[in-house]
């Protein structure tokens, strides 16, 4: 069922017209004629703007976005949150980010499974929580003799004006180990984006470039904005190790402080969320020359795509041939476990509000399923990640966006290297390559989209529920948040912030674990014994 403009313009009646004339700006229906007429690529739509107050969104802050996804998955640091006990809770154990000891990081190293917070109480607010943070400070690293400690701040924090830079830099003087101060506090920005940002901008400061030791192989690269989900980052290590890569590091998802610090020592990097992680690929290479090639693992015949456009940029004909037995080894085994699936769920319909890059990775499996995705949009997204990377040069600078410090990189004088000295290749074929593979470019959601379906961004409750309403999905993906508002619709939700405690869904293996979890979802008889609001009869 398609949905027209009339629709819309019913949906947003209700709001006053200022908000009316705002919420317009964030959707919009896919008409490529439209996008031709006004001479761009694709249609405009608003995003990275504050919610209007009073909206129930699904964002996060700030805070979330540094702590809670980049920052907090790194595995034998130690994550202090300088806050109440609450925003601490909230930014721990939440996302299944999984961890494992190994040769580098001995298993009481690992501190993912601990929760770290000075706890601020009303004293504390009142006379500063300075002393009470170094204190913390000073008690970890004599119980746990970490690599290196984070500090992030929370909203009470930038209100009261502790300097927790001047406390981690007294720490790390004392001590000899490096502690990060990272001033996220959850006002900043619009969104958990903002915190991405922050995160980004400290590990590439501090951290990124620091260490000298490359690891063996050959192929090395970086994943960068995967986290390791369910166990998302050990498939994907699966398949590139057989291949014949070397998986330097993996950003942040099971990751150490060591290979962060050796970040710099590989050959190419991919960028799986390009959302959270776009600005450091962005800043390495300006600073180092490293290229960086957007992938996106999610779904079978994205990444099979994803893994030729790899072997390309190497250009070595034993690894494209390698890469192609490997796909064939692995279409073997998938195709018809996906083909079972595909009977029971061909023509059906979804929706999906996720964050980061994953409404637009997940199409392309649900279309491996024989499903459709009728309407998409992003939580916290700017309008790259809709339109393309070939936008950004048009997107005005706002007051939030000021709010994040940018760091201005310069090519480092010992360590730069031209693109294709990475790749092994000379200009001339690395000018070739570009043709052939879209190196530094991520042509956004809106191109995959198909005419009629609908792009929404930063979705609130009233619009979620009136698009259900109306369009009657078979399967949600959603957030945290949503998934349940979904099920007291009667409709079937997969929540792809944390996977409901499975996974993986990424590579090969998690293609069919998403099948047989979103076959079983849809064919549930459960759903029948639930009454949506719409089919409830009213007595007057």
């Amino acid at each position: 069922m398609a949905i027209t403009d009339k629709k819309l313009e019913d949906m947003l009646a209700t709001y006053p017209e200022i908000v009316k004339k705002n919420r317009k700006k964030h959707l919009l229906i896919k008409n490529t004629d439209v996008a031709g007429e006004a001479g761009q690529a694709c249609q405009q739509i608003e995003a990275n703007t504050r919610t209007i107050p009073g909206i129930i969104s699904q964002r996060g802050c700030c805070f979330a976005g540094c702590k809670g996804v980049v920052v907090g998955p790194i595995k034998d640091m130690i994550h202090i949150v300088h806050g109440p006990v609450g925003c601490a809770y909230y930014s721990w154990g939440t996302r299944r980010n999984k961890a494992r000891a190994d040769d580098t990081t001995p298993r009481e190293n690992i501190y993912s499974t601990l929760c770290f917070t000075t706890d601020m109480q009303e004293p504390d607010i009142v006379f500063g929580g300075e002393k009470k943070l170094a204190k913390m400070i000073d008690e970890v690293v004599e119980m746990f003799h970490p690599r290196a400690i984070s500090i992030s701040a929370t909203c009470p924090i930038g209100l009261i004006g502790d300097d927790i830079g001047a406390v981690a830099r007294a720490a790390q003087e004392r001590h000899g180990v490096q502690v990060l101060a990272f001033n996220c506090e959850g006002y900043k920005g619009v969104s958990q984006s903002a915190g991405h940002h922050i995160a980004n901008n400290n590990l590439m400061e501090h951290v990124i470039g620091k260490g000298t030791q490359r690891k063996p192989g050959s192929y090395v690269v970086n994943l960068l904005g995967e986290y390791n989900i369910g166990g998302d980052g050990w498939e994907l290590e699966r398949i590139l190790e057989e291949i014949g890569y070397t998986v330097n590091c993996v950003l942040t998802g099971d990751s150490s402080y060591v290979d962060i610090r050796n970040l710099h020592l590989a050959d190419l990097n991919l960028v799986q969320c390009h959302r959270s992680i776009n600005y450091i690929a962005e800043m390495m290479e300006t600073k180092y020359g490293m290229p960086w090639l957007k992938i996106n693992f999610i779904g079978v015949d994205a990444t099979a795509k994803s893994l030729r456009e790899m072997a390309r940029c190497f250009g070595d004909e034993a690894l494209i041939q390698k890469t192609e037995e490997v796909i064939a080894r692995e279409l073997a085994i998938v195709e018809p476990v996906m083909e079972h699936y595909r009977k029971l769920l061909q023509g059906k319909t979804a929706f999906g509000f996720v964050g980061g890059s994953r409404s637009h990775h997940y199409q392309y499996l649900l279309r491996d399923l024989g499903m459709e995705m009728i309407v998409a949009g992003y939580e916290f997204a700017h309008r790259d990640d809709y339109e393309g990377r070939q936008v950004i040069p048009t997107i005005k600078s706002d007051a939030d966006s000021k709010n994040i410090p940018e760091l201005h990189l310069e090519p480092d004088k010992e360590l730069y290297q031209e693109a294709n000295v990475y790749l092994n290749m000379s200009k001339e074929q690395f000018e070739e390559l570009k043709k052939k593979v879209p190196l530094s470019h991520y042509e956004g959601m809106n191109p995959s989209m198909k005419e009629g379906e609908v792009i929404i961004d930063d979705i609130n409750h009233h619009e979620f529920e009136k698009l259900v309403r109306e369009l009657k999905p078979d399967l949600i993906l959603t957030g945290v948040r949503d998934k349940y508002i979904a099920h007291k619709l009667g409709v079937p939700s997969r929540q792809l912030h944390s996977y409901d405690y499975t996974g993986p869904y990424a590579g090969f293996n998690g293609a069919m674990t998403f099948a047989k979890e979103v076959a079983n979802a849809v064919s549930t008889p459960a759903w029948k014994l639930v009454t949506a609001p719409w089919e409830e009869q009213t007595t007057e």
